[in-house]
């Protein structure tokens, strides 16, 4: 038994299929970009930096000769997990963001929209 798509205010179903092949290319474009992204955030007032690719691959750790006190290596980690989620995050959300953009062309074509 084959599934029918209704017709979505007039739109063929060529038409449809056409769209949500752009929409995953669109959507793949977009992943691939944001991947190659790097993903900057700082913690302790800039002590502490690390960049995260949109993989959420810890590429670089940067930590100010400042901030280094051998008596207190608790607060050195502290900063430095707090500087890499907030650069993951950054990646997480850009990431929604980008599908999210791409997703917005299917607006035109009804309840089809939800399934993606």
């Amino acid at each position: 038994m084959k599934a029918r798509i209704p017709n979505q205010g007039g739109m063929n179903q060529a038409a449809m299929l056409k769209k949500i092949q752009d929409m995953q290319a669109d959507m793949e474009n977009k992943q691939a970009e944001i991947e190659a992204t790097e993903f900057t955030a700082s913690a302790g007032g800039g002590a502490v930096e690390a960049v995260v690719l949109g993989t959420h691959e810890v590429k670089r750790i940067k930590i100010d000769p400042e901030v280094i006190d051998p008596e207190d290596a608790e607060m050195l980690e502290d900063m430095v997990v707090a500087a890499v989620n907030e650069a993951i995050k950054k990646s997480v959300d850009a990431m929604e963001s980008a599908m999210e953009s791409a997703k917005a062309g299917l607006g035109g074509l009804g309840g089809l929209g939800g399934l993606f």
